[in-house]
């Protein structure tokens, strides 16, 4: 149960509001650029945890393409060139863009509900220049949020201290009325430690915990 009352809900995106589907993305890339590389270039395995043995290079291009330091241009050509023979830029987009999955409906409407009821909504993820235009061309996720804030339209990223407390300031957030609704513990424990925030893990954790201060009033 939340401590307190709260008037603001700041939402992660993947694995938050989109589903993600990270296992279907690795094999994809398997198939273009063997297992080897898929953890040593992409830095990830089939769980889409991180993995330790990814080399310097490769760590600064993804470092690079989630903080809007290069073009979806150079990230596509830099990843292809780690790819088999023949592989073209078209089949690393459509492996890379294999990783979403669907934005339930119903989530939106959720939002859009808190809002009628009188919450502040933001959105605070780290993503890149191809996930984040295809998700809104496709969902028309500005209508649902007083603020939106991408890692790569800042150039800084979560779990670090700076992004946390931009984005309070930023949205003149009151740390005490504020929920944080992010997938990952070390984005929580951020949330937390960085810019005073109660934190959940998904919308459904986030539907339960107001119920309960509804309940609590």
């Amino acid at each position: 149960m939340m401590e307190k009352k709260f008037d603001t809900v700041v939402f992660d995106l993947g694995g938050v509001l989109i589903d993600l589907d990270v296992p279907r993305c690795v094999g994809h890339f398997k198939r273009l650029m063997g297992e080897a590389n898929v953890r040593n270039v992409l830095g990830i395995d089939d769980e889409g945890e991180g993995v330790v043995a990814v080399s310097a290079a490769t760590r600064q291009l993804m470092h690079d393409y989630e903080y809007g330091n290069i073009s979806t241009e150079d990230f596509l050509d830099s990843v292809c060139s780690y790819c088999h023979p023949g592989t073209t830029t078209d089949d690393v987009r459509a492996a890379w863009m294999s990783m979403l999955a669907e934005l339930p409906q119903e989530r939106l409407n959720y939002i859009a509900d808190l809002r009628k009821a009188g919450y502040k909504t933001y959105l605070l993820s780290n993503s890149n220049e191809m996930h984040w235009d295809y998700i809104f061309e496709q969902y028309h996720l500005s209508e649902y949020f007083d603020g939106i804030y991408a890692s790569h339209h800042l150039h800084m990223a979560k779990p670090s201290q700076e992004i946390f407390e931009f984005v309070a300031r930023d949205a003149k957030i009151d740390s005490s009325q504020t929920i944080y609704v992010d997938d990952l513990d070390k984005n929580r424990a951020a949330g937390e430690k960085y810019a005073n925030w109660q934190t959940c893990e998904s919308v459904e954790k986030l539907k339960m915990e107001i119920e309960g201060l509804r309940k609590s009033i």
